[in-house]
């Protein structure tokens, strides 16, 4: 039995839609294990993920591994109590740093022991907001979080927050880059505020009790949103070498759109790197995206013009910066005429049959009544409001009727020379320029002022904002391991307990409910199409088959019953001829058309036609056997003249 054709094509579709499926999958799947692999993560560290049939998390901290055993008891049953809802179970081992760094803060042990809370007033500022007590607290994520991993949480809204740390030592700015890296989550999204950090300037008085938001700084970096404005900060001080003035430099906006990073609610990793040759690049979850040269890429630029405008320049009175000036040998025509209107009444209009030109256009409201409050000393004379009158309603216009306006073709409007080209044209005046008296040329920005602090001074409209894994190294290397032993856990719970693509379709349906049109049209027109191509359609073929079998199977029987009976037949058939004579052989050959005839028929006609047929044949040897007794004598010449007909249809 053959496959309908239409069936094979809807297994084929549906065999390349299940492949597709597993193409997708195992594409997501390498993008993870890629991903890993950039971070940096081995075979032991990835041992670390997914335990799902362990009821509680085993946390390892380095930093107290030397604890009484009472204490590291308690607080590992506290732990296991705090995380027991946690849907992704990893084990956490507080990372270390592999290199030489200057700072590193994981917040693990849960204190702010290095960390100095500012004790200072905002100077620009009311002074029901002007002083720094915004609140700060140590704490777990709220979601995705990772057992035994904290986090620095500003917890106050519509406060001023400042707190800094000293760095292991000053940074000076020779032959080694500056690496800065930390992580940021916006746990309830965020309205206004920032969460840059600021590398505070070794000056030699640096207090970070008195730490605020005009302390010096050398480099500000970090995430900012006022309104629907997604910034990434890199700012820098540099120092004009001619007047010691210190100058805010501005990098140039991301290439990438930040909105995402602001509000999805998960932790993200800023990372800047910053090299010897005057060389920037940003990176968000390692990931760059901006990079640039703080000598041509910062506004404004590092080093001023060679020349400006001379300030005491000015334009002579006689220079002329009219490239085009009107024609002075033109003349106005004769002919023309400024005065003629520019619309004039239509000569050609006719009035309408039916105005009415006694009935007014608004007519006063029969019905309106005068309020009962009205006071005509107050209000003066009542009068009812007007309503269209009635009676233009089925005439084509009420009122004196007016020829409508149309444009008056005699109508040029004022004449005016012809614009020709100035003879006397000396160009757009500019000033001369003079050489730059506060010009200097510096081509290593880079080397900036040292810092030994870093220090996050913050307003912001929105609390929790989470800060974690504080690093500042020489080496990217150094940067990127740090962030697989942290933020790449992070990474890893968050992806897990990520819903599926159907519950974020449905997420995203019930914010926009538009998206539900196009779910339906992308549902549902596959499934329309494979409906129409798939389903099963009767073919004429098997008509044709029915045609051609019946008789097959007649013949076969009629050849088995033709040899068993042969020399009866041929008696017969002589009788016949011999008694029947002439009329019997024309009714024989017209009984041969018609039987022919039939056989056509039987083999063109429809289904219901060969059905019919075929039930006449099966019913006249019992007509035959009925009428027997009726016909007496007539019985063996009837018998003799089916026997023959059968014999002939049975050749057609």
């Amino acid at each position: 039995m053959k496959l309908d054709r239409g069936w094979l094509w809807c297994v084929l579709l549906l065999s390349s839609l299940a492949v597709a499926l597993v193409t997708a999958e195992d594409k997501e799947l390498d993008a993870d294990v890629s991903d890993d692999e950039e971070m940096g993560l081995d075979d032991e560290e990835l041992k670390v993920l997914m335990a799902e049939e362990e009821d509680e998390a085993t946390v390892t901290d380095e930093n107290h591994s030397e604890t009484d055993s009472k204490g590291t008891a308690s607080g590992k049953s506290d732990q296991a109590g705090t995380d027991a809802d946690v849907s992704f179970q990893v084990t956490y081992k507080t990372p270390v740093p592999t290199g030489d760094v200057y700072f590193a803060e994981t917040f693990d042990d849960g204190t702010l022991g290095r960390w100095q809370l500012s004790k200072t007033v905002k100077g620009d500022a009311d002074d029901d907001i002007a002083k720094y007590d915004g609140k700060w607290a140590v704490e777990q994520l709220k979601e995705n979080k990772v057992p035994g991993d904290k986090g620095l949480v500003l917890k106050s809204r519509a406060k001023h927050h400042a707190i800094a740390a000293m760095l292991n030592k000053p940074f000076v700015f020779q032959d080694e880059p500056l690496v800065i890296q930390y992580e940021v989550n916006f746990q309830d999204g965020i309205d206004c505020g920032g969460a840059y950090i600021k590398l505070l300037s070794d000056t030699g008085s640096l207090n970070l009790e008195q730490f605020h938001d005009r302390t010096p700084y050398t480099i500000m970096f970090g995430p900012d949103k006022c309104g629907e404005d997604y910034k990434l900060h890199l700012i820098f001080r540099h120092q004009n070498p001619l007047n010691k003035d210190m100058e805010e430099k501005h990098a140039k906006r991301a290439d990438v759109d930040l909105k995402k990073f602001y509000t999805d609610k998960k932790t993200h990793l800023y990372t800047l790197v910053l090299n010897p040759d005057n060389t920037y690049e940003m990176f968000i979850d390692q990931s760059s995206v901006s990079r640039g040269n703080l000598l041509h890429d910062v506004v404004p630029p590092v080093n001023p013009p060679k020349e400006i405008d001379d300030p005491h320049d000015s334009k002579p009175e006689d220079w002329d910066e009219r490239a085009k000036i009107p024609d002075p040998e033109a003349v106005k025509p004769d002919a023309w005429d400024e005065d003629a209107p520019a619309k004039i009444e239509d000569p050609d209009a006719m009035k309408p049959e039916g105005w009415l030109d006694d009935e007014p256009e608004f007519v006063p409201d029969p019905n309106a009544d005068k309020p009962e409050d009205w006071d005509e000393e107050m209000d003066g004379e009542w009068e009812a409001p007007q309503i269209p009158n009635p009676a233009c309603e089925t005439a084509p216009g009420c009122g004196e009727w007016k020829r409508p306006m149309m444009n008056n073709p005699n109508y040029k409007g004022k004449w005016k020379a012809p614009l020709v080209d100035n003879p006397n044209y000396q160009g757009v005046w500019k000033p001369r320029k003079i050489d730059n008296p506060e010009y200097f040329e510096d081509l290593q920005p880079f080397r900036m002022t040292p810092f030994k602090a870093l220090g996050l001074e913050l307003w912001s409209m929105t609390s929790d904002i989470y800060f974690d894994n504080f690093i500042i190294t020489s080496h990217k290397e150094v940067a990127d391991r740090w962030a697989s032993d942290s933020w790449g856990l992070k990474k890893l719970v968050a992806s897990a307990n990520e819903p599926g693509i159907f519950a974020q379709l449905m997420m995203a349906a019930e914010e926009r409910p538009w998206l539900w049109v196009i779910y339906i049209l992308t549902v549902g027109l596959p499934l329309g199409l494979a409906v129409l191509f798939c389903w099963p359609k009767k073919s004429e073929n098997d008509y044709v088959h029915k045609k051609v079998d019946v008789p097959q199977a007649n013949e076969e029987e009629d050849e088995e019953e033709e040899e068993e009976e042969p020399a009866a037949a041929d008696e017969e058939d002589k009788a016949a001829e011999a008694t029947e004579g002439a009329p019997v052989a024309a009714t024989e050959e017209a009984e041969e058309e018609d039987g022919a005839d039939a056989g056509g028929d039987i083999l063109q006609g429809s289904g219901e036609e060969e059905e019919e047929g075929e039930e006449e044949e099966s019913k006249a040897p019992e007509r035959t056997l009925e009428d027997e007794p009726k016909e007496g004598g007539d019985v063996a010449k009837e018998s003799h003249k089916q026997a023959v007909r059968k014999r002939r249809v049975r050749k057609d």
